[in-house]
Formats: C-alpha cells, sequence, structure tokens
C-alpha cells in the first residue's frame, strides 16, 4: 500500500548493510571526507599508455581528489604525473587538454619545466633572486604513476601509499592474459556529464538486476543458459568480479557474432571487474571498455569511456571493433545511454525526496544478488569511518549490526 511521511521515513527493518542512508549522495562535507580520504590516498586511472605514445606529449587530467594533474611521457618514454601548478606564483601550467612540447612554460612569469619535473628555467634568476632561489627548489610537485594492468596509468597523490599491485590484488588476475599479452590501444574515448553522484554510477556497474532496463541485455545474455548461475567475487579493497558469460549477440535482431577477441578469451564471451573507488573493466567480445569517474561536486559527475582494442590490429580489425563497440557502448549505442538515463533519474531525485536505497537482494552472490553493492559500501564505510546506512552515527544499533528499523531517518542534512 501507499505510504505515509512516517512510514516513509522510517529505516527499513533490515541489516544496516543492505541500505543506504540518501545523505551520502548530497552532502558536501561527507563529499570533502571522500575526497581526502578516499580520493587522496587510492590508486586511480588517469588515462592509457596510448593516449601520450610519443616522447614529450602530454594529457591534462582533473584528480576526483580536486587536484589538476599534468600525465606527461619524457625523453625516456617514462610517463609521470604532476600537479598542474606553477610552484612560483600557483598559476596552471598547460591549460589545453593534450599536446606535446620538450618543456612546459608558465605562461604567467615563462619559469619552464622538462618532462622530469625539474625546473629548466627562471627568466632573470640571478637578477632578482641571488642566491636566495634557484632551480632545483623550484620543481613541480610529482605524483606516484605506475602504467600497468592493461596499459592504464594509475597515479596517486599519496606518496606513502603501496604499489598499485598490492591495491589491486586477484582482482584482475582472470583478465591477465587478456590485458598483458601484448599492447592495447585507445581506439574511442567520450564523457558523460552528469548530475549525480558518482556512487550511482559505480552501483550500476555492481549489479544486473538492472537488465530489466537493457533489450539488448535481455535477448543475448539474461535469456540465454548460465546467466543466473554467473556469481560474484569479492576481493579486497572493495573490489568485484562478475562471472564469465557467452554472449549471444545474434540473439537480437540485426546483430551478428563478435569476430574478434583478445588473447586468451574464446569469442564472445564477456568479463568483467568493478574496482574501488570508481572504476571498471568490461571486456565484452572484441572491446574492452574501461569507465572512469571524475566527481566534481557530490551531486555532479563526469564519467569517462575509454574502448581498446589491441595496438597490432589492421585497419580492418580495428574497423570492425570501432563498429561492435559503437553499437552497444557509443554516445549513440544500444546499451550506455539507458545506463545513463538510470543514473539521471536517480540524481533528478537526490534531495528531493529520496528515501533509503535499497541494496537488500541475496541470491548466493548470484548475478542479481546485491552483494558487489554491499562491498562497496563496506569499504566505503571502512575508510571514512561512517556507516553508509547512518553516516552521522544518529541511530541506536539492534545489537546485530543493524539499525533499528523504528527509528525515523532524516534530520535536515549537515
Amino acid at each position: 500500500m501507499a505510504r505515509s511521511a512516517a512510514d516513509w521515513d522510517r529505516r527499513p527493518s533490515l541489516p544496516s548493510t543492505h541500505f543506504i542512508d540518501p545523505r551520502i549522495y548530497s552532502d558536501v562535507a561527507i563529499f570533502k571526507d571522500e575526497q581526502e580520504k578516499i580520493f587522496a590516498k587510492t590508486w586511480v586511472i588517469a588515462c592509457h599508455e596510448s593516449e601520450v605514445p610519443e616522447k614529450y606529449d602530454f594529457r591534462t587530467y582533473t584528480h576526483p581528489a580536486g587536484k589538476n594533474l599534468i600525465i606527461s611521457r619524457g625523453e625516456d618514454m617514462k610517463i609521470r604525473a604532476f600537479y598542474n601548478v606553477c610552484p612560483h606564483r600557483g598559476n596552471t601550467v598547460l591549460y589545453g587538454p593534450s599536446g606535446n612540447g620538450k618543456h612546459m612554460v608558465c605562461i604567467f612569469h615563462a619559469f619552464a619545466f622538462d618532462t622530469k619535473g625539474n625546473c629548466v628555467d627562471i627568466p632573470r634568476q640571478t637578477a632578482g633572486y641571488q642566491d636566495r632561489v634557484c632551480k632545483a627548489d623550484m620543481g613541480l610537485r610529482e605524483v606516484r604513476t605506475e602504467t600497468a594492468f592493461g596499459g592504464m596509468v594509475y597515479v596517486n597523490l599519496d606518496d606513502g601509499a603501496g604499489s598499485v599491485a598490492d591495491f589491486i590484488g586477484e582482482a584482475l588476475t582472470d583478465m591477465s592474459v587478456a590485458l598483458s599479452s601484448e599492447p592495447l590501444e585507445v581506439f574511442s574515448y567520450h564523457k558523460a556529464d552528469v548530475h549525480t553522484n558518482y556512487k550511482l554510477w559505480h552501483d550500476t556497474n555492481s549489479e544486473f538486476y538492472h537488465d530489466y532496463m537493457h533489450y539488448h541485455n535481455r535477448q543475448t545474455s539474461m535469456m540465454q543458459p548460465g546467466y543466473f548461475e554467473r556469481k560474484y567475487t569479492q576481493y579486497p579493497n572493495g573490489h568485484a568480479r562478475v562471472g564469465d558469460q557467452t554472449v549471444n549477440y545474434e540473439a537480437y535482431e540485426g546483430f551478428k557474432g563478435r569476430d574478434l577477441s583478445f588473447p586468451g578469451m574464446s569469442l564472445n564471451q564477456w568479463k568483467m571487474v568493478d574496482l574501488f573507488p570508481g572504476m571498471t573493466y568490461n571486456l565484452r567480445g572484441s572491446s574492452l571498455r574501461i569507465d572512469t569517474l571524475i566527481p566534481l561536486s557530490p551531486t555532479h559527475v563526469q564519467i569517462e569511456y575509454r574502448g581498446l582494442g589491441l595496438l597490432r590490429d589492421t585497419p580492418e580489425e580495428r574497423a570492425q571493433r570501432i563498429d561492435d563497440y559503437n553499437s552497444i557502448w557509443g554516445p549513440f549505442g544500444r546499451n550506455l545511454h539507458e545506463d545513463l538515463l538510470g543514473v539521471h533519474g536517480q540524481g533528478l531525485a537526490i534531495g528531493h525526496g529520496q528515501g533509503f536505497v535499497l541494496h537488500a537482494r541475496e541470491e548466493d552472490s548470484t548475478i542479481h544478488d546485491e552483494i558487489g553493492m554491499r562491498h562497496f559500501y563496506a569499504e566505503w564505510s571502512a575508510k571514512l569511518g561512517r556507516s553508509s546506512s547512518d553516516p552521522y552515527g544518529e541511530q541506536p544499533s539492534d545489537g546485530n549490526g543493524s539499525a533499528s528499523g523504528a527509528q525515523p531517518h532524516l534530520a535536515a542534512a549537515h
């Protein structure tokens, strides 16, 4: 039956791990906490090595912790990352999204830096600074950078963090042959600018109950043998893998099976891994899709999508991969815009009557179980020191790890 205001605001009579307080999607203080305690201390993907293929190539990158970075390939062909900030007067060094240059020169006072971050020129240095400031003191702030797991360029603002291999652990082991046997190359890049919370997109990648939204997925996957037996595997640090499936593309009228694949993959095979706090490796048929998230505010996120194939592809093979990718995942593909519509709709409801969000399906960790989201929010809660169902510690515990369902929830957002 329809519910009254009191019913609507009442906390669910479920374990506290099985629902979310909606304030974590809109609260500015919680978002700042996420930037400081999660994004500033976690490995995230900035780009792919093929996006800076030549020496002196660079890209700029908005880091989820709120920093602007430069990703640059040096003369030694090593990829490094730096704050995109001149140490002299705090000006932005590089303004364009990408380019190539032996030196990076600040337009304000012409301080120049090489691709290792060293300051190589201070105009009229001796006349103005005498021996009080020298080039050795004025290098760029370098950020830890590792290229790994399919040539993705990972960055971490925390100089004391462990390696990216330690962070990923075994989560991508099942994809290792496909990712590491030979070089990959980005053939498609686009991004979506969505007024929603970044976690809601990662949620969408972490559960498949929403396949009812996708006619293509229902025909090619849900109605095929083995779909409901696929299982989630949880890994440390909040990562999760979805069980494999062979997609029957011919079940969708006008589509055909994929003629290309990746090393170690059979034709039409599908593998998918979600990485905390907002990255997804989605290897399906002939193309690899990488999702990365750039939260700009609690209710505004940019989602980057990269399509990758094999560097050695012939022109004909590359054209086929691009066509396969765009038919499903391109800006006008059959699948991706439907997911975006879902999280856009959630974004419209944030702060406008949205109640508790349920993550309560339990189906023995199979494909429509919501364990992937529960695993993510367990890590989120541990990192922030806040419960995702009670972020301000306002509710009593029932003694079994659950908050009392008898308590109404929402004071005004903090």
